[in-house]
């Protein structure tokens, strides 16, 4: 059969190395299969299967410093693996076999029990039987704190197959976000990270884990993982499986390109994650370690965990090439390299080296003109607040209480607002199309942490931003969590408005809350202020994100899962945590919220590139990524929110009642999540009416300043003004010969309601 398209050129910046005891993991791991019932008789595989599959290969590849025991202990883990997919496919994805599928998956944790020692069920198949001894094997070796991590991820891989197979029976591609994010459960790699660690005798320390470093080169190394796999694989799963989580198709259906030009596409997004993987190891990693205060054998486990990952890129690439599983228009199969040739495998493309490039080489402060603005589609309508005229003026009361209107004492720069451009921005608006039922106490408590939280976006580079004062930021950042506390310890006294907002919106919105909802209130906001320390490093480095981490990012420097949660409050306990924590309420809160970060990044587009100097935007991204003009951006984007859109209302109308099935919620329970669904889309609606009614985003307001934060202007007092006529001419607001240009203002933040 002819291949669809032509293999790209690939990135793979680290050289492939071979273990040298594959010949002892092959004999061993061919034992083992037969024993587990793995392979004549099970109707998945027969020996031949096995042996061309050659998974030793990929282990010895992927894992190439290991001892004999070890290699062969993760060779086991991997022909578990491919095995229960091809078991899975068999019985439950050819057959759309839902319920069938689900039971088989429900019984598979009983056999990775969490108490050392604990009793098993007895294995009624060889995927029960091979998880049942492979676990026993594995975790003596390894903390409590890796196995619930090892478990958990095994447990996605697991069941997020039932995603893949409900797809299949709807006939369903999943829209480009949507894919990354189900695919990094369904294709295993976290897993395959925490046999990383395993193998490498690295694991991770406890303290950094769920870091955000961590998380993004465990994400990063994983989609590089998946797409990879996704190019070599797709003759396979969508010519002859029927299979439609594929990356390539994904973006040639969303695109609506060639096959050909998806998988060009999907190259370059498997190359971008690499060189996220390498930035982050390199700028975020060592400043993490000395934070934490690790120890050298702490930090030594964690440098052997990046190499460990590294290894696998390489390796797994390798194995592609020679695997008779996947595509590769012959490759080299049967044959392993000479010792020795491992440089030979490195590549570095001019492709991805002008993306490398092309993302550090944006030009601030470009004149764009008025932002370009598609016909919305928005499906839902909400009603504003009959409080709102009340709320408008108490909002300026609040604010002038806590000091946001005023300059901050030893601060030099600090009166970043006054009262005209609160009232411009008019956040209680935006709170009362969120919140329509609210009582007029709830509709304050909003428009404050909507009004707290641009304040505080926009101080931070104000105060550090202009100076790169990043460890300044850091220290500020850390400071503001004293002031949420959860056992109702003391607070200090606040040192300026930032801090003396936030004591007070605590105070209120968190004094009548149990322990848990308080905790995760928390850790909503603090995900919102740290990513403030994520946008300063990327505009000190002039660093246009890539964009699966800005997509990821965007959520946090909107704010989204702070204002969700505001939503919840009223949910009590009525819905079980798992829930919420559940993967289509996440994929729900998720589509919801990039519809609205998406839409923010259209209506603020020249607010922050011509005026700000911003790189944090979703157009900017895209415009960056594919190498394209604002108005193909923009239709990229907009192409993007509306099947965002579509996701949203498919997990609402398909998924979650799947949901309240699977965990046999009762009546009370689901009225309650049936209610958080319309104040999702409340939320997106009354966002839409907020961008369209303030006085925020059009071009004659920001002329006037009323819209672009006028006091980041750069220097400022005597003897500054060369250097601000110097940046000046750099925007292109004046031509050389002195003729004035229309003005603007100047550097800012990315934007949020």
């Amino acid at each position: 059969m002819a291949q669809p398209f032509t293999l790209p050129d690939f990135y793979v910046p680290y050289p492939a190395r071979l273990n040298p005891h594959l010949e002892a993991a092959r004999s061993h791991t061919r034992r083992w299969a037969r024993g587990m019932g793995m392979l004549e008789g099970s109707g998945v595989w027969e020996e031949k299967d096995l042996e061309s599959h050659d998974y030793a290969l990929l282990c010895a590849y992927t894992h190439p410093d290991c001892s004999a025991e070890a290699l062969s202990l993760v060779t086991d883990w991997y022909v578990w693996v491919f095995f229960f997919d091809d078991h899975f496919l068999e019985l439950f994805k050819r057959t759309h076999d839902r319920e069938g599928g689900k039971r088989y998956l429900d019984r598979l944790p009983a056999f990775m029990p969490m108490d050392r020692g604990a009793a098993m069920p007895e294995p009624a198949n060889p995927v029960e039987a091979g998880l049942a001894d492979l676990w026993t094997r594995t975790v003596p070796a390894m903390s409590d704190a890796w196995r619930a991590r090892f478990a958990e991820a095994t447990e996605n891989l697991l069941n997020e197959s039932l995603w893949e197979l409900s797809n299949i029976n709807e006939g369903r591609i999943a829209n480009p976000v949507e894919y990354i994010e189900m695919r990094r459960k369904v294709g295993g790699a976290p897993w395959s990270a925490g046999l990383v660690e395993y193998a490498a005798n690295a694991e991770v320390p406890a303290a950094l884990a769920g870091a955000r470093a961590l998380r993004v080169l465990r994400d990063a190394f994983s989609d590089g993982v998946h797409l990879r796999n996704d190019l070599f694989s797709y003759q396979r799963e969508v010519e002859d499986e029927g299979e439609n989580s594929n990356g390539v198709l994904v973006l040639e259906r969303f695109l609506k390109c060639s096959t050909q030009e998806a998988a060009e596409a999907v190259n370059d997004l498997l190359t971008s994650r690499l060189h996220q993987f390498e930035h982050t190891a390199l700028t975020e990693l060592p400043p993490l370690c000395a934070e934490k205060g690790l120890t050298a054998d702490e930090t030594v486990a964690v440098l052997a965990y990046v190499k460990g990952l590294q290894d696998w890129q390489s390796g797994g690439h390798e194995w592609h090439m020679r695997s008779s599983r996947y595509m590769n228009g012959g490759g080299t199969a049967g044959s392993v390299p000479a010792f020795g040739m491992a440089a030979a495998s490195v590549r570095l493309t001019p492709r991805s080296e002008s993306a490398r490039l092309r993302r550090h080489s944006h030009v601030p402060y470009q004149h764009v003109g008025p932002s370009l603005l598609p016909e919305f589609e928005m499906p839902f309508t909400t009603t504003l607040s009959p409080y709102l005229e009340g709320a408008r003026l108490r909002i300026v009361e609040w604010s002038r209480r806590m000091g946001l209107l005023e300059a901050q004492p030893g601060v030099p720069g600090s009166h970043i607002w006054d009262e005209e451009r609160l009232v411009a921005t008019d956040l209680p608006l935006c709170a009362a199309g969120l919140h329509p039922d609210a009582t007029p106490e709830e509709l304050d408590l909003s428009s404050g942490w909507l009004t707290w939280g641009t304040y505080g976006d926009d101080w931070f580079p104000v105060v550090h931003g202009r100076t790169r004062d990043l460890a300044g930021a850091r220290l500020a950042n850390e400071r503001l969590s004293l002031f949420m506390p959860l056992d109702g310890e003391a607070v200090p006294d606040p040192l300026n408005a930032l801090e003396r907002g936030l004591a007070d919106l605590w105070h209120r919105t968190a004094g009548p809350m149990d322990a848990a909802a308080r905790r995760s209130f928390r850790t909503a906001v603090e995900s919102m202020t740290e990513s403030w320390l994520w946008e300063l490093a990327n505009q000190a480095q002039n660093r246009v994100p890539d964009p699966v981490d800005y997509m990821e990012m965007r959520r946090a420097t909107f704010g989204s899962d702070l204002t969700m949660s505001l939503c919840r409050l009223g949910h009590g306990r009525k819905v079980p945590d798992a829930v919420y924590r559940s993967g289509p309420l996440r994929s729900l809160e998720h589509a919801a919220s990039d519809y609205a970060c998406l839409l923010n990044d259209l209506f603020s587009y020249q607010k922050e590139i011509e005026y700000e100097g911003e790189v944090h935007n979703g157009v900017l991204v895209v415009q960056n990524f594919f190498g394209v003009d604002y108005p193909t951006g923009v239709a990229i984007v907009h192409d993007l929110m509306k099947a965002r859109m579509r996701e949203f209302q498919h997990v609402a109308e398909h998924e979650l009642p799947v949901l309240y099935d699977d965990f046999a919620l009762d009546d009370e329970a689901r009225e309650t999540l049936a209610g958080y669904v319309v104040e999702l889309q409340h939320w997106m609606a009354g966002i839409l009416i907020w961008h369209r009614d303030c006085r925020r985003y059009r071009e004659q307001d920001l002329r006037r300043g009323t819209g672009a934060p006028w006091h980041l202007g750069g220097p400022t007092g005597v003897g500054t003004s060369a250097a601000r006529i110097t940046r000046l001419l750099s925007q292109g607001r004046f031509s050389p010969a002195g003729t004035a240009l229309p003005a603007g203002a100047s550097a800012g933040r990315t934007d949020r309601p």
